[in-house]
């Protein structure tokens, strides 16, 4: 499948190159139509200017090649747009190609969002170089991209406890999760859909916080509600109306041509003074907005375009495509409002259109009514394409895993895992797979030597419970959850710029362990040698006595640890502890199996390694 998917991205490559060179050869064909136009326009007006006779014919053949070099500018510009959306998918589809092979340094690798004291993201790989993040990521707007990470880094927190209640807090259900999943993978089958998507954030991401903000600024912008008087605006067409009556009688009647050109005068002065400081107003929050809103009007258009049927998706889809709302009509003519006030840039144009139509009156007019009609629901609008746009980045990301099955999400009120089969996502075909059962108040003591897949595995079981818990496939044959808290302690550091030694922050965090623990109904522990920062004994002890001690709250954990005496825990408590282990074999060289099994451990490596460096002094 693998093969099949990047000789897809190769043939959709070659397409839209071989698309893009004639585009390019037609904006050649183009701009020298439009040079010879011109060329041809301004010797037709010299020979009508220099030639004794035919001098109407001469300007006839200036006009016609005028409006020659116009049509070939037009079609030229368009051929320009077309040029660069091909260019946009080409540069998508290369990065598809470059995933595949491993390369995501051209995706967002989400390294903003690293926060070393969450509850799992940090120990998982969820965000920074390399990352599922990184290998996730296609979104174009920022908000999408803050919808993606929020999605990720809260998705595997569990019920919460309401202490006052005694109830839960609400959580995603089996059926909530479902009716994700759903909308997720029907994304996912639409892959032309999907690449046009993306194509728009090639150049530049969508800065939704700018847009947000100049949204505010627009709100709190105050102008004087007169302009939406009936009665004002009754006379100002009154005024148009006569302007363009004085200038037909001028022309057919005795009326002075006085009388237009002071009518327009007059009316430009009472426009200018009138109009030009709420117009300054409006423009200051909004003067930056121009681009970025093209952009969100162009994204709109393409979510009204799905006709989607997953539940989820056909939800986003009516908040734009709503009547009652008009949210892209709103957008469009925000868009207008804008191109506006960005003419008011050029002068004379600005003073001909005021003295001829009062369009800086009708300006400011339009900016009041869209102002109080729609800047209250544009937040939620973009809200919905900041989620549209997070589910394309997953859809895309289970587009490109094929491998990946759809887990069982069961209602229950304990922890359940269930797995078969299950893989590290990173891995790809190096995986090797692992069959594994959690049950319910349970610890997993997981033994081995070193390298020899322990830590892999505890990712394996987080990263697949975080994808479970987003609505996204899971990288096993079979994996049935129920829907609890993870908490995972793997990474611990030191902090010497606030005087936090390495074994301060792992008491600190398994501080915020318990804590979490506290107030979650259900949680699942991952946890890595728990006190590696002190002597052995006192390790030991300490890591004996904090199991004891967590098992009294509704805690599950599995434990990676090369300290083979905390293994006797199962001796004394079987009915609660187990143990497992990833087993290597030693002989010429060192087999690794990548396998876990019931047991202890009984090979270790390290003495074995440092043996075969020590030969070479």
């Amino acid at each position: 499948m693998d093969k099949d998917l990047r000789a897809f991205y190769e043939a959709q490559l070659e397409r839209y190159t071989l698309r893009l060179q004639a585009l390019r050869r037609q904006g050649r064909v183009w701009v020298t139509v439009q040079l010879a136009t011109f060329i041809a326009a301004l010797g037709c007006l010299v020979l009508s200017t220099t030639v004794a006779s035919g001098m109407s014919l001469w300007i006839g053949l200036a006009v016609l090649m005028l409006a020659g070099y116009l049509w070939a500018r037009r079609k030229d510009g368009q051929g320009s747009d077309l040029m660069e959306q091909t260019q946009n998918v080409c540069s998508v589809y290369s990065k598809e190609l470059k995933a595949l092979d491993g390369d995501f340094s051209g995706l967002d690798d989400g390294g903003r969002y690293v926060n070393p004291q969450h509850e799992y993201t940090y120990d998982m790989d969820i965000f920074g170089a390399q990352s599922l993040y990184n290998r996730m990521a296609r979104c174009v707007t920022t908000g999408g991209a803050d919808r993606l990470a929020d999605c990720l880094s809260h998705c595997a927190l569990g019920p919460v406890k309401d202490c006052a209640a005694g109830e839960s807090s609400p959580v995603p259900t089996a059926e909530s999760l479902e009716a994700r999943r759903t909308a997720i993978l029907e994304l996912a089958r639409q892959e032309a859909w999907r690449t046009r998507w993306m194509s728009h954030g090639q150049r530049d991401r969508i800065r939704t916080a700018d847009i947000l903000k100049a949204l505010e600024a627009m709100r709190a912008t105050q102008i004087p509600s007169w302009p939406l008087s009936p009665v004002v605006c009754g006379l100002a067409w009154a005024g148009c109306v006569g302007f363009w009556v004085s200038v037909v009688l001028a022309f057919l009647t005795p009326l002075s041509s006085q009388v237009p050109v002071w009518w327009a005068t007059i009316q430009f002065f009472c426009v200018y003074l009138l109009c030009s400081k709420p117009l300054r107003l409006a423009s200051k929050g909004v003067g930056r907005l121009h681009s970025q809103l093209k952009q969100y009007v162009r994204l709109m258009r393409l979510m009204v375009q799905l006709q989607p049927e997953a539940r989820l998706n056909r939800q986003l889809v009516e908040v734009l495509d709503n009547p009652d709302t008009g949210a892209l009509r709103s957008l469009v003519a925000l868009e207008k409002i804008i191109d506006g006030l960005d003419r008011r840039g050029n002068v004379l144009g600005m003073m001909l259109f005021d003295a001829l139509l009062l369009s800086d009156y009708f300006l400011v007019r339009r900016f009041l009514y869209w102002q109080r009609r729609y800047i209250s629901d544009v937040a939620q609008w973009i809200a919905t394409v900041s989620e549209m746009d997070a589910r394309v980045s997953m859809a895309t990301f289970c587009y490109n895993h094929p491998e990946a099955r759809e887990p069982e999400v069961v209602e229950a009120d304990r922890v359940v895992f269930e797995a078969e089969g299950l893989t590290h996502p990173f891995l790809g075909r190096q995986a090797v797979p692992n069959d594994f059962v959690v049950t319910d108040r349970h610890y997993y003591i997981v033994t081995g030597a070193n390298m020899a897949g322990k830590s892999t595995f505890l990712r394996s079981l987080g990263v697949n419970y975080i994808l479970a818990m987003a609505g996204m496939p899971v990288f096993a044959r079979r994996m049935r959850v129920s829907v609890f808290s993870l908490f995972s302690s793997m990474r611990t550091s030191d902090d010497l710029a606030h005087g936090i030694s390495y074994f301060n922050a792992e008491l600190l965090r398994l501080r915020q362990l318990i804590e979490s623990c506290k107030h979650h109904c259900r949680t699942l522990i991952i946890l890595d040698e728990i006190l590696k920062g002190t002597n052995s004994l006192d390790k030991l002890n300490g890591s004996r006595m904090f199991l004891e001690a967590i098992s009294s709250l509704p805690v599950t954990g599995v434990i990676a640890t090369h300290d083979l005496e905390l293994s006797k825990m199962a001796d004394h408590r079987p009915d609660r502890f187990h143990n497992y282990c990833f087993e290597i074999k030693l002989a010429d060289k060192i087999t690794y199996t990548y396998k876990i099994t019931p047991g202890v451990a009984r090979n270790q490596n390290a003495t074995y390694l440092l043996q075969q460096i020590i030969r070479n002094i």
